[in-house]
């Protein structure tokens, strides 16, 4: 029973439904479009009038995985996102998917709450082992955002998808099934320092140093059962914010 004039509080039914269907990988999907197209289109924008287009590492690797085509690899690229968006669906026609205005809200809310704790507990474990030294490419902020967008889509991709999700495939074929979540915490714990490494190997690599090193471990982690608990589309969103709060310094 609720106040006149007030807006009906979830019942517990309606949030388990909320927590079941945000998993699903069409939600997944349906949650990363505005991420890839404010990165695609904040890219545009930042490199007005440069030949040299700075992108996330994760995208460019994603990239080189499609043959290029020349002029027509973007569109290709954009081809293969809907082709796979339909698979997705249809795959999962059979799920019962809720698809509410109110759970993109909810769903916000809940990546802004998980970014916020993020911020505070990885930054304190962090600082707690050892002093972290803050590296990176200075850029104007309007970038930094976009790329930020473009981290959470793309790395949460390769790093959560891809990684995460393939060293679990492989793992579960040596762990009992019954015991899967240890395939699960192997998985995570394996894929957290190699998420990690990689912000140091490339043409615009951070300098390796021991506290970058460990934050981004512990981020990686958080990011991982971030992933594994909530899905792929929390765990983008996340990653994003995340980012953005800490480009524009919202929360330092």
């Amino acid at each position: 029973m609720t106040s006149k004039g007030l807006p009906p509080i979830a019942s517990t039914n309606e949030l388990r439904q909320y927590h079941t269907t945000t998993r699903t990988a069409t939600w997944g999907f349906l949650a990363a479009l505005p991420l890839m197209a404010f990165y695609e289109w904040g890219l545009m924008a930042a490199n007005r009038g440069s030949e040299d287009i700075i992108r996330i590492s994760a995208d460019v690797w994603m990239r080189a995985m499609v043959p290029s085509f020349g002029a027509n690899h973007a569109h290709i690229l954009l081809g293969l996102v809907v082709l796979i968006g339909i698979g997705i669906i249809f795959m999962e026609r059979k799920k019962e998917k809720v698809l509410r205005v109110r759970y993109a809200v909810w769903m916000l809310a809940e990546c802004v709450l998980y970014a916020v704790v993020l911020t505070f507990l990885v930054s304190r474990a962090t600082a707690w082992m050892v002093a972290m030294v803050p590296a990176g490419r200075e850029l104007d902020v309007f970038t930094k955002v976009v790329l930020s967008f473009g981290a959470g889509i793309y790395e949460e991709l390769f790093f959560r998808v891809l990684l995460v999700g393939g060293l679990f495939l492989v793992l579960q074929l040596i762990v009992p099934l019954e015991r899967r979540w240890i395939a699960y915490t192997l998985a995570a714990l394996i894929a957290a320092p190699i998420f990690s490494a990689v912000h140091y190997v490339g043409d615009f690599a951070d300098p390796l140093e021991l506290g970058s090193f460990a934050y981004r471990t512990l981020f990686g982690l958080a990011l991982n059962a971030v992933f594994l608990a909530r899905g792929f589309g929390v765990a983008a969103w996340t990653h994003a914010l995340y980012d953005v709060m800490i480009v524009t310094g919202v929360l330092t």
